[in-house]
């Protein structure tokens, strides 16, 4: 497969345009079955509606294994998720909830999960996977924004949710997975038997809709460089994200043959993963039990997965454990949701040669797939943008291109997978976008002369000194070089003369003991003089996380804060 980069030039707008020469099948697949469905409901724009595909690819290969729930060994063919799928969104329908309105998922990751994803899809009704370690407070929040009609969660959740929906004054539908006898909790099981006939079941047909309008997914932002926020994202927005990704790939119709899900619903890849699989048929690995590392291990060694997507912290973790884990079953494994340095890069790819490594950028608010992909460019690059935008480099200053390679700027995004809005926030949508269009991403970038791109930081998180802009990734990728760092966040606090100071939240090895002195001195001979952690250095027990189980800055930030002020 060969990659050629056109650079297209108009009204001063630059765009970066890689086109991918894949084989026949790969690209066919995809259009093969939308042609199919499109020839039978004579409506062209049902190539982009998602629950139309969904329901269309458990259609064919009924006899093919989809998911696998490794705590319990029981497993499900498409056949199986096909007929209660349809079961459910009759159900739903019998409920009273129809195109537009929203439901909530928040549960363990059980043969049942997906059930009411898929049936709300081909209903058009918008889904918001929520994580199940949200606080009441949190939950509430999300509940007066988005004023779901319904809340599927665990029972373990049950009491945060009535608590959330205290001062709720909507009409709402409140069901578990788990048995339960609560008189206004309606059980999954019972959703699935004590509604619809088999006469409504079997001539069942999904809403027609306008699938690049109509909303299908709600996923929130991270929060960690500000508050969290709904991404609204289209039937087309996920269709376009979730075909053309596998298209940059040469195999049929996809290189995944099976693969191991290690996080929540509500991390938007997982998400696609779950659509996807049913869509590009390849079998998903799971497990309702915690995740931890020796589980996972065991699933490894049980079901033995071709790909695995997670954060490169896992993938270490996951290594320290390979003499009870067999890796060799991996050829592909897709690092993201957060930095790597290069030298860590190289230490996996040597530990894994067997296995293809690709790190890769995506955002949620481009559909959750890749905005660049990187299978064979230079280590530290993000790799070369894929076919499904349109790029820019702005000078933040400036507000202008950046036309000449190793310049870093804003990347602004335009293409058919960017997000429709942030839900009910018409404000924080109109900040977002330039006023011709271009999604404004907040991530500082650069090329070098052959269009690789290399991640600098998000434009929110630089760090204010004495007019330079510091990145903190910067001074992290430095201290992660100490053998007894275990991880590590830049923050800054603020002097008398509102100046922005370095400091270094720090997280040592078990048994390592490191100074102060140390981790300052280490940047001092790497790291030019406004980088120096003037804000000083805190050792931290754990970093605190988001419900997204990423990185929470901003309580970093305010633990920095308060021990300074108590210093």
């Amino acid at each position: 497969m060969c990659i050629s980069v056109y650079i297209i030039i108009i009204n001063n707008e630059m765009a970066f345009i890689p086109y991918i020469h894949s084989t026949y099948n790969v690209n066919g697949f995809a259009d093969d079955l939308s042609s199919r469905i499109v020839a039978q409901t004579g409506i062209p724009t049902d190539r982009y509606h998602l629950g139309k595909l969904i329901l269309q690819g458990l259609k064919d290969d009924p006899d093919f294994v989809l998911q696998i729930d490794g705590a319990t060994g029981q497993s499900e063919t498409k056949k199986s998720a096909l007929e209660r799928s349809i079961q459910c969104a009759v159900s739903l329908t019998e409920l009273g909830l129809k195109k537009g309105d929203v439901i909530v998922l928040m549960g363990y990751n059980h043969l049942d999960l997906a059930i009411p994803l898929y049936a709300a899809l081909y209903l058009g009704i918008i889904v918001f996977n929520v994580s199940m370690e949200m606080t009441d407070n949190a939950l509430a929040q999300i509940f007066a924004s988005n004023q779901p009609k319904a809340i599927f969660c665990q029972n373990r959740n049950l009491a945060n949710v009535k608590n959330a929906l205290e001062f709720y004054e909507h009409d709402i539908k409140l069901l578990t997975f788990d048995d339960n006898d609560q008189k206004d909790v309606l059980t999954f099981s019972e959703l699935m038997t004590g509604f619809g006939s088999d006469a409504s079941i079997g001539s069942f047909k999904p809403t027609d809709f306008d699938p690049e309008e109509t909303i299908a997914l709600i996923t929130e932002t991270s929060g960690t460089t500000g508050a969290p926020k709904g991404v609204a994202l289209t039937h087309k927005n996920l269709v376009i994200s979730i075909t053309f990704n596998r298209r940059n790939f040469g195999r049929f119709s996809t290189p995944i043959k099976s693969l191991l899900i290690v996080t929540p619903l509500n991390w938007i890849s997982t998400t696609l993963y779950v659509l996807s699989s049913s869509i590009l048929r390849y079998k998903r690995i799971q497990s309702s039990k915690p995740t931890t590392i020796e589980h996972i291990c065991d699933l490894i060694n049980k079901y033995k997965p071709s790909s695995l997507t997670t954060t490169p912290p896992f993938m270490l973790t996951l290594l320290e454990n390979k003499e009870r884990c067999d890796f060799n079953s991996f050829k592909h494994i897709r690092l993201g949701g957060c930095a790597i340095t290069t030298n860590i890069l190289e230490y996996l790819m040597k530990s894994l040669p067997h296995a293809e490594i690709s790190i890769g950028y995506g955002l949620s608010e481009a559909g959750g797939g890749r905005v660049f992909m990187n299978r064979s460019h230079p280590l530290g690059s993000i790799g070369q943008p894929v076919g499904t935008f349109n790029y820019r480099l702005i000078d933040i200053e400036m507000q202008k291109d950046i036309l000449e390679p190793n310049v870093q700027g804003e990347l602004w995004l335009k293409g058919p997978a960017i997000f429709k809005e942030y839900y009910n926030d018409p404000e924080s949508t109109k900040e977002a976008f330039s006023e011709d269009g271009w999604f404004k991403t907040g991530d500082i970038m650069y090329r070098d002369e052959h269009f690789n791109f290399y991640f600098v930081d998000r434009l929110k998180l630089l760090i204010h000194y004495k007019n330079h802009q510091i990145s903190p990734l910067e001074i992290e990728k430095v201290i992660r070089q100490h053998p007894g760092v275990l991880d590590v966040i830049v923050t800054s606090v603020t002097d008398v003369q509102r100046e922005e100071l370095p400091c270094a939240c720090v997280v040592l090895k078990d048994g390592c003991r490191v100074t102060e002195q140390e981790i300052k001195d280490l940047v001092k001979d790497s790291l030019s003089d406004p980088k120096q952690l003037r804000g000083g250095v805190i050792f931290l027990k754990e970093m605190p996380t988001t419900p997204q189980l990423k990185i929470d800055r901003r309580k970093i930030k305010e633990l920095v804060i308060n021990t300074v002020r108590e210093a």
